[in-house]
């Protein structure tokens, strides 16, 4: 099944979530795409954690543990 989320270029929004500027915006909307076709359904939490992680606001550690505590939910 496909699904779609609302990505905003003109805003810089991904499903609500501020981007600074438009290559991370794309970025982050290409690897939400990948995992979306494997399953993954983004929230606006995750789209904020994946994005704090492009940014390089949190570690790959800090990212982890946030997956496994199901912090995207």
């Amino acid at each position: 099944m496909f699904n779609t989320i609302e990505i905003d270029r003109s805003n810089l929004t991904i499903m609500g979530v501020k981007f600074s500027d438009l290559k991370t915006l794309e970025s982050t909307a290409n690897a939400l795409g990948s995992n979306m076709f494997e399953g993954f359904k983004p929230t606006p939490k995750g789209i904020e954690i994946i994005r704090d992680y492009v940014t390089g606001k949190i570690s790959l550690t800090e990212l982890v543990a946030f997956a496994k505590q199901k912090a995207y939910v």
